[in-house]
């Protein structure tokens, strides 16, 4: 008898069990760095402590190559098949939400409250999604370079002026020691121009789009503080103060470390090697005060739930968990970019107080800008990194910012204002 109760029993368990109430509900992330351990090894361990601390959901998370990242998204998009929580580059959001790929994040922003302004993801006045870490550019320099030329050192409270800067760069051009004095890596395609030149157009009071109401880029790209941004820009290929666009991307890779540049503006995912080949002589400066205030570009890859989620309260507490300190710092030391709040900045190596990339979170902070806040800004951006690589390569400045306003203009109005 006792051996039949077992068995029922057994059975029994079986049958509730298999109910639906009890099953776990599957998760999918898709994130975008396949082929770097580095960032998967973080979210495997994220995933699989989530997935310990409660039974009503399991993550299964998927990595695809970044390369094709965004077309796959849309793809994805396009016959219903999104994933639950998915990676988003976060100048592309405010398009993916606009296109109703994404929700917004149902969480506790007071857990957000001390993240650096760049890695939270807004869309028409909601919290669309949440990054862990940012990218800051800076100005590499040596220490012993600017010493020998006598140039002042910028600090985030004195940086540069325009003149301070043109000074230096004709003083180094002048001692025929380098190659160009300072590399501004137009070598490098795609979303670099928006990201780390659009702020010289910002510092000197223009910009790639009207942000006070996102209807135009009339007067931000083409009025007067662009057009001496422009006839600027245009002069420092012409004077031979740097590459222009047919740099070879070799030299944007090495050319600094290799001393054919005495300047570089760079990103901090490029510090650690910096740090490796100069040690203490290396510098990472602000960005220079073209007028209106120094500027640099804000806003990494960041975590959204999509409007296909099946269980978008389960997704939502994923993300939320992924919030933890311990997980930011993971993250940094893993694939070196900013942590996303000071606390978590003091449990890594570089970015602690202390450490010799602390320099960027402070840059982070205190110069950082996003590009423009817009569904547009995935059209906008493409026609400012033609029209910026079309005046260093000797285009008249005024035709070349009226024709990318023309273009930037035809593209709101073909999509009803992207519900600005």
């Amino acid at each position: 008898m006792r051996t039949i109760m077992l068995a029922l029993s057994s059975a029994a368990l079986a049958a509730l069990m298999a109910t639906p109430g009890l099953a776990q509900e599957q998760i999918d992330l898709w994130f975008n760095n396949a082929g770097n351990p580095a960032e998967t090894s973080v979210v495997e361990r994220i995933v699989n402590d989530f997935n310990a601390s409660q039974s009503d959901y399991e993550v299964v998370a998927q990595a695809f190559p970044q390369s094709t990242y965004n077309e796959t998204i849309v793809a994805a998009a396009l016959a219903g098949n999104l994933p639950d929580i998915l990676a988003v580059d976060g100048p592309i959001m405010p398009n993916w939400a606009w296109s109703g790929y994404l929700v917004p994040l149902d969480i506790d922003e007071g857990k957000i409250a001390s993240f650096l302004p760049g890695t939270k993801g807004h869309w028409d006045g909601e919290l669309y999604a949440i990054g862990l870490w940012d990218a800051a550019v800076a100005m590499f320099a040596r220490r012993s370079t600017l010493e020998r030329f006598d140039i002042r050192i910028p600090t985030l409270a004195e940086p540069w002026s325009l003149e301070e800067f043109d000074a230096a760069l004709e003083t180094i051009k002048a001692s025929g020691e380098y190659e160009y004095p300072v590399d501004l890596g137009l070598a490098i395609q795609g979303e670099w121009y928006p990201y780390a030149l659009s702020p010289f157009l910002q510092s000197f009071g223009g910009d790639i789009v009207d942000r006070s109401t996102y209807l135009t880029a009339e007067d931000a790209l083409n009025g007067e503080a662009a057009l001496e941004f422009g006839e600027w820009w245009q002069s420092l290929f012409t004077r031979g103060l740097a590459p222009g666009p047919s740099q070879d991307p070799a030299d944007r890779e090495t050319g600094f470390l290799e001393g054919k540049y005495a300047l570089s503006w760079n990103g901090s995912w490029k510090a650690l090697g910096a740090i490796a080949e100069f040690g203490d002589d290396i510098m990472f400066l602000p960005a220079p005060d073209f007028g209106q205030g120094p500027t640099i570009g804000a806003a990494s890859w960041q975590y959204a739930v999509t409007s296909n989620s099946k269980h978008p309260e389960g997704a939502m507490a994923f993300v939320e968990f992924m919030l933890k300190d311990d997980y930011v710092a993971a993250f940094s030391e893993g694939i070196g970019l900013i942590p996303a709040t000071r606390t978590a900045a003091a449990m890594t190596e570089n970015y602690a107080e202390d450490g010799p990339m602390n320099v960027f979170f402070g840059l982070s902070e205190a110069q950082a800008k996003l590009r423009p806040v817009t569904p547009g800004y995935l059209v906008a951006g493409k026609v400012f990194r033609e029209a910026l690589a079309n005046i260093a390569n000797g285009a008249d400045v005024a035709d070349t910012l009226d024709a990318a306003v023309d273009s930037i203009d035809a593209d709101i109005k073909r999509n009803q204002g992207y519900g600005h």
